[in-house]
């Protein structure tokens, strides 16, 4: 199938007279026959659901539409996008182990790293663009587990050359992770590209409507786990299995459900799940409209005497052009970073000023938003790390929705005019 007919067709497929449309099974428990069939469940011997903290019908649905989308071996549902980046690198992460990171990530990602994880005993080290692949091995030894990075970072929209980084990782030994948010498989599936993980925040664009919190995991199956004993070595929670012997290709994503769900209880529930899969049907036409606004919005910004600056990958005198043309396919997704003239006065006066588009803690839904990075979202950082983040005091996160194109720019341009 093509990537628009497995947003509609994959996932859950009714048998003979059942229900077209994904039921939602609104259950914590699921009944059995015998204590046999059930204890084989429990020795991860046997497929099934044994309780709704680890899996569920409804969500198992949306986790197969979405591992189908990215080209993956097995995916898993998280409660945020949040939790998702959180299990990704504890599944193979430890306390007294490291993993390097870019410091553009989102802001709530970039703390989350940087303090949270500092708390549990695994050290991000951070590195950037301008850093040569030296530059960064030198950062690496036998305690770090991954590199992690965002295909679009939020909000700067800076493209990761992901063949470059999944090789420099592979070198090291270590598997790449992309946060694949901003540009969903319908852009760019970057495990083609040689990544080995890929997470969501499905808030964003995946559900569209800003309508459920949740996250998901995917797993490439292609990388090699012989280094990482939590995969190689018995599992005693689990009567000593082997992920890698069990399971195989599947061994990462196995461990982050019947381990790292069991225990911290992550979960997603069956009615966000189907909200999600109503998103996800519809994710094709809807990036597509996404990418063609903000285009729009973007050539008009480029040109306003009240705009310092824009960072907009589908422009061709953006700095990212040519790697995004490489990596994103169909378009260049809908958000837009942007600094108006009067530094930070400006922006907010700008902000203040629209009548159409809203101010929320949110991106990459139908409705056209803005946010503040600085004063918002990336709150919590210095001002070295906003720096690093490439976010300025006038920095204006735009996030392009599906309204008819002229009621978007002339809000915009409105508002510009109180700048």
């Amino acid at each position: 199938m093509k990537t628009a007919t497995k947003c509609i067709q994959t996932g859950y497929v009714p048998k003979n007279g059942e229900p077209r449309v994904l039921p939602i099974f609104q259950s914590t428990t699921y009944a059995y026959d015998s204590s046999e069939e059930l204890a084989k469940l429990f020795d991860l011997t046997q497929d099934g659901h044994m309780y709704s903290r680890i899996s569920n019908p409804t969500v198992a649905a949306v986790e197969t539409k979405v591992n189908a989308l990215e080209g993956g071996v097995g995916a898993m549902m998280t409660s945020s996008g949040q939790a998702a980046s959180l299990i990704s690198i504890l599944n193979i992460t430890e306390s007294g182990d490291n993993f390097l990171c870019f410091s553009n990530l989102y802001g709530g990602t970039t703390n989350l790293f940087s303090v949270t994880m500092k708390k549990l005993g695994i050290e991000a080290r951070f590195i950037n663009y301008s850093m040569s692949d030296d530059e960064i091995r030198a950062l690496a030894d036998d305690r770090t587990t991954l590199l992690f990075a965002e295909t679009l970072a939020n909000p700067s929209l800076e493209m990761l050359d992901i063949r470059r980084y999944a090789d420099l990782a592979h070198s090291l030994g270590i598997p790449l992770v992309v946060d694949n948010t901003f540009a969903t498989p319908i852009l760019c599936r970057p495990f083609e590209w040689g990544a080995d993980i890929v997470v969501h925040s499905t808030s964003k664009y995946m559900d569209g409507h800003a309508e459920v919190v949740g996250g998901m995991i995917i797993d490439s199956g292609n990388f090699d786990w012989k280094d990482y004993p939590g995969l190689t070595e018995p599992d005693e929670s689990y009567h000593g299995i082997v992920y890698t012997e069990s399971f195989g290709k599947a061994a990462y994503i196995t461990k982050c459900r019947t381990q790292l769900m069991r225990d911290f209880g992550s979960t997603p529930e069956a009615i966000p799940a189907f909200l999600l899969n109503m998103g996800l049907e519809t994710l094709h036409i809807r990036m597509q409209r996404h990418s063609e606004n903000a285009m729009a919005v973007a050539r008009h910004l480029s040109k306003h005497p009240k705009v310092a600056w824009i960072n907009y990958p589908g422009l061709e005198s953006d700095r990212w052009h040519a790697l995004a043309s490489k990596y994103l396919e169909g378009g260049y997704s809908g958000v837009i970073s942007f600094g108006t003239v009067n530094g930070k006065e400006g922006a907010q006066r700008f902000m203040d000023s629209l009548k159409m588009a809203r101010i929320v803690v949110h991106v990459a839904d139908l409705r056209t938003c803005v946010l503040h990075p600085a004063s918002t979202t990336h709150r919590q950082l210095t001002d070295e790390q906003l720096e690093n983040a490439g976010i300025k005091p006038e920095f204006i996160r735009l996030s392009v929705g599906l309204e008819d194109i002229e009621d978007i720019i002339s809000d915009i341009d409105q508002a510009l005019e109180e700048v």
